[in-house]
Formats: structure tokens, C-alpha cells, sequence
């Protein structure tokens, strides 16, 4: 320790202090300066003092600068060495003084510009005289007139569905941004850029971001996180780090499984608002993407990004205000090979093998039956494991259209059975009008209907019977000879006969051949009638049933094969 005490000038003052320092500390045994001042001479003397003992003393761990506030003269002056047996006191008589508290200055906090060229020093000493906390506060942001600017970029290098909505990525960030404070460019020109990983990065401020529609994120690492830190001289600060992220991924399934899915991922400040911090995309190459990537179910068809600004859904607190956001946008097409193979495929087959049913015999009943249910049960399975990881939506999927017109199809070819079935059992023959498509389904569906319209549409072509009279308006005939005439009785007439024939008689009783006035007399249905011949004709109902059987197997393909052409017209045309 040693103690100098007195009024001296500004000139003498720095000269003790350094021949104090190199005669008593150039062996590296001193710990300790304490130095008084003169009165009201502490402000201006104390940097000159400080900066000549910093840059002559290696081994003084502290300078204790006190203030004289009377008039003293030189009092005690107390030499102690460690090599020396001898202690030297002087003592002198003064007048009393008083002098201030001492304020000790610990010179390995002094600022840097004051500690001379440091390119001796290693990286760890370097970089802990650069960050020590009396310097260099790591919770706060650099000091900055306008608001600092972080530019970002990615490299995406993996992603893949995890969960219908939900997206699973790994890639690496970084952040690039200026701290003046770890400027070193001045006292150590000759160092390159300090680079580091974890222990360097817990020793600065760095942006903190967060991922908005993240579920769940993390830095990933073997030994520890991947983190790298690089400082220039200048002060530019490079802080880069993989991670991997779980973010959720809003989809749209109306033309699953043919769709188009955009997804983002958004960054945004945690703490510091648009008045404080703004984030930017690099200029040149924002997002990279790796060579090899390759998703599972989906191709990237494009990407793009975004800067915006949000506002909190808070409007009081610390977190309130505007803040920055960089989103990255990408567009997803899903592939549709495992799709085709995997379900559309097998449903057409099974679509297909229920027609077979067609094939069989109507009485059949048993592997009609079991062919018709398991082609149903088959594709409900099929359907199933499909559907089962899609979430539960409640608007109409596109493979939900499929699904309902082949369970249709199928339904259909089972209901065919059921009705052949039930014709082929039948006793009573099918009496038809004519054998045609439309004929033979109405007699098939409606066999009773079908007897009574022949029989009404029989006895309404018969002929009428008809009533001769004679002619009764004459003038010359009497009543002997009326009742000498024949009648015909006539039972019914129809309505729209204009009159009833004349048959005329002779009335000597004589046979003679009986002659009809006008032949224009007759009603229109009999001369219809005699025109057009109604012939009927009948079926059994196996051969009905045979019959439906061979039309189904041409009707059902060919109402297929439209469904399909409808289908896959309008999937494109999505």
C-alpha cells in the first residue's frame, strides 16, 4: 500500500504518480494507491492520475483518490514492502484537517479507450473486459437514436405434416443488427471478428423473438444448443441458431384430397415495439431452401414472405402497443399418387366386383347377398382408414362426393338383387302390352295395375252392340207394321256415337238380307277398333328377372363411367 498525500500542482501530481508507480510497482509487489488530491482539484485531476497509473502499474488492483478540504501540508507519508523488515515513519506536526471520503476507482472497469491497445489479450479475456457489467449491460438493447434494426434470414432445410393441421420444420435463423457498445475497431485494430457459441451469446443482448402460431419450439443440439454468436470490430453483431418448429398450419379440406394449403410462419418482438425495435427481411436471399427437401405428402410450390405490423390484444401493460412481424408464406400442393393407389383405385374395384352379382342367378340368394354386403363393408373400411386422421369438419370433402356415389353404386347393384329376387318368385305371369323396356318394368313393378288396364283397354274395342229400328218418322207406315219390325237390343251405348244405325227389314216376311243405311253410322272406337289391332303378350317372371339382370349389366358401367367423367371434370377444373 502506499499513500501520497499534498497540495500539489497538476504537473507535479502526475509525475509522483508515475515515478510511484514505476519505482514501487514496476516488480509487481503493490496492490493498493491511495492519492489526495487538493481541494476542489479531484475533478480535474483524477483522470490524468487514473490514466498514467492504468497504463505503468500491471499488478494495482485499486486507486483510492481522496479530496483535501483544508490547508495541510505533507503529514504522513507510510512506505510498506513485503521483501523488507524495515518500517519508516515520519511524523510531522500539522494543524488540523478534514478530508472527504475516499472514492475508490477500480481501474479494471476504466474505460477501454484508457487501457491501450489490447491485442495481447486472449479471446476470453478479451471479450469478458468488453462485456464485464460495469460496461456493458445485457438486458438491455443498444442505445440507438432511431429504432434498431434486426434483419433476419432463414434456411429452411425440413418440413412435413405432423398433424393434419399442423406443420413441422427445422431450420436455421439468423439475425443480424448493430450493439456500438462491443465496438473494438480503436484499441485492438489488429483483431479479427470474435466468434463463439453458447458462453458468448449469454454474454450480450440479443433479439428475443417468438413465433406466433407456434405450438411448440425448440433449439436443437447434440452436446448442447446450436448457437453461434460472431462480433466485427465495428460492432456488427451476427447471432444465428437451429431450431425446430411446430406450428400450426390452418387447412382448407373442401378439395381434399386435391387441395392447396398456404401456410405461414410469422415472427414478431417480444418486448421492444415498432418505436423500439424493427424487423426486416435481408435483401438479398431472405429464405433459402435446402436442395433436398422433400416432403412427405406435399410438394412447395412457392414461396414468399412479408413485413407487417401488429397490434397486441392488449391496449394497457408492458406488452401494449404496435409490433413489428416478418411472415413467411409458402404454398403447399398434396400429393395425390398414394391417393389414387391407396383409395380411389380400390373403390372402382370394388364398385366393379359388386356388379358380378348381375351374373348370378335371381334365386342366388345366399353369395348375391354376401358379395352385395362385403363390397359394401369393404369400401366403408377403406373409406375409414382414409377419414381417420382428418379433422371432423362439417362442410363436404371432395373424396366425401366419391365416397357417397360409390356407396351409391354399390347400394344400387344390392337393391337389384333384392327386386329381381322377388319378381323371380312370383307365380303369375307378366301380361305386357308390348315387350319393351317400358312395358316390361311396369308390369314388373306393378303386375295387378298392369292386368286391369288390359281388360278396361279389351272391352273399350270391342264392338257395340247396336239397335235396328225402323224408320219411325215416316209418314206412311202404321202401327201394324212397327210392331211387324225387328229390334235389336242394345245394351250399352258409347257416349260419343252421333247416332245408331238404321237395319232395315222387309216387312212381307220374306228373308232377305238385312242391309245397313250408312256404314258413316258407326261409333268412332269400333271403326278405331277394326283399324288397330291390340295384340298383348306375356312373360314369366324369370324371364323378367333375367331380363332386368342383362340390362344392369350395360346400365350400371355406363352411369359409372358418366359419374366418373363428372368427377374428375370438375376435380380439374378446381
Amino acid at each position: 500500500m502506499l499513500m501520497v498525500n499534498g497540495n500539489l500542482e497538476n504537473g507535479r501530481l502526475v509525475i509522483a504518480c508515475a515515478l510511484l508507480v514505476v519505482g514501487f510497482f514496476g516488480n509487481g509487489h503493490a496492490s493498493t494507491i491511495t492519492v489526495t488530491l487538493p481541494q476542489n482539484g479531484a475533478s480535474s485531476l483524477t483522470d490524468s492520475a487514473i490514466q498514467v497509473i492504468s497504463r505503468n502499474a500491471k499488478n494495482v488492483d485499486t486507486v483510492n483518490i481522496t479530496e483535501d478540504t483544508g490547508n495541510t501540508s505533507v503529514d504522513t507519508t507510510v512506505m510498506s514492502s513485503t521483501t523488507s523488515t524495515t518500517t519508516t515513519t515520519t511524523t510531522t506536526t500539522t494543524r488540523p484537517t478534514s478530508t472527504t471520503p475516499s472514492r475508490p476507482v477500480d481501474i479494471s472497469c476504466l474505460p477501454l479507450n484508457l487501457m491501450g491497445e489490447m491485442d495481447h489479450l486472449t479471446q476470453e479475456e478479451f471479450t469478458s473486459k468488453l462485456t464485464d457489467s460495469c460496461r456493458y449491460d445485457r438486458l438491455i438493447k443498444p442505445v440507438t437514436t432511431e429504432p434498431l434494426t434486426v434483419r433476419m434470414q432463414i434456411d429452411l432445410t425440413h418440413i412435413e405434416s405432423s398433424d393434419p393441421q399442423q406443420m413441422k420444420s427445422y431450420l436455421y435463423v439468423q439475425l443480424i443488427y448493430m450493439d456500438n457498445r462491443l465496438k473494438y475497431d480503436t484499441f485492438s485494430p489488429r483483431r479479427g471478428s470474435i466468434q463463439g457459441e453458447e458462453p458468448l451469446r449469454n454474454k450480450i443482448w440479443v433479439p428475443h423473438l417468438t413465433v406466433k402460431n407456434e405450438r411448440e419450439s425448440a433449439l436443437m443440439g447434440l452436446d448442447g444448443t446450436d448457437v453461434f454468436v460472431q462480433i466485427l470490430p465495428n460492432g456488427n453483431v451476427t447471432y444465428s441458431y437451429r431450431m425446430t418448429l411446430t406450428f400450426y398450419c390452418w387447412m382448407n379440406l373442401q378439395k381434399f384430397p386435391f387441395d392447396y394449403q398456404t401456410c405461414a410462419i410469422t415472427w414478431t418482438s417480444w418486448s421492444y415495439d415498432t418505436s423500439n425495435l424493427i424487423l426486416k427481411w435481408m435483401d438479398v436471399t431472405p429464405v433459402q431452401i435446402a436442395s433436398n427437401l422433400h416432403l412427405t405428402e406435399f410438394v412447395l410450390d412457392s414461396y414468399w414472405t412479408e413485413e407487417s405490423t401488429v397490434h397486441t390484444s392488449f391496449d394497457t401493460g408492458g406488452l401494449a402497443g404496435n409490433y413489428s412481424c416478418l411472415t413467411f408464406k409458402f404454398k403447399l400442393r398434396r400429393e395425390i399418387g398414394y391417393y389414387i393407389m391407396d383409395y380411389f383405385l380400390p373403390s372402382i374395384f370394388l364398385v366393379v366386383t359388386s356388379w358380378v352379382t348381375f351374373w348370378l342367378q335371381a334365386d342366388a340368394s345366399a353369395p348375391r347377398a354376401v358379395l352385395g354386403t362385403s363390397t359394401m363393408l369393404s369400401f366403408i373400411t377403406l373409406n375409414g382408414g382414409l377419414t381417420k386422421n382428418l379433422p371432423k369438419v362439417s362442410y363436404i370433402k371432395a373424396s366425401e362426393i366419391w365416397f357417397l356415389g360409390c356407396s351409391t353404386f354399390i347400394f344400387c347393384s344390392m337393391a337389384e338383387f333384392a327386386f329381381v329376387n322377388v319378381i323371380w318368385r312370383r307365380r303369375k305371369q307378366v301380361e305386357l302390352k308390348k315387350a319393351s323396356s317400358k312395358y316390361i318394368l311396369r308390369g314388373a313393378v306393378t303386375p295387378s295395375l298392369n292386368r286391369k288396364q288390359m281388360r278396361r283397354s279389351e272391352s273399350s274395342s270391342s264392338l257395340y252392340k247396336t239397335r235396328s229400328c225402323s224408320s219411325l218418322d215416316e209418314k206412311n207406315h202404321n202401327e201394324n207394321q212397327i210392331s211387324q219390325n225387328n229390334y235389336l237390343t242394345v245394351h250399352t251405348f258409347p257416349p260419343q256415337m252421333p247416332c245408331v244405325p238404321i237395319i232395315r227389314t222387309p216387312t212381307n216376311g220374306q228373308d232377305e238380307s238385312i242391309t245397313v243405311d250408312d256404314d258413316n253410322s258407326l261409333p268412332r272406337s269400333e271403326k278405331q277398333a277394326k283399324e288397330v289391332h291390340v295384340t298383348w303378350t306375356t312373360m314369366t317372371p324369370q324371364e323378367v328377372a333375367i331380363w332386368i339382370d342383362k340390362r344392369a349389366r350395360i346400365v350400371f358401367p355406363v352411369c359409372f363411367l358418366f359419374f366418373n367423367l363428372v368427377y374428375w371434370s370438375f376435380v380439374y377444373a378446381l
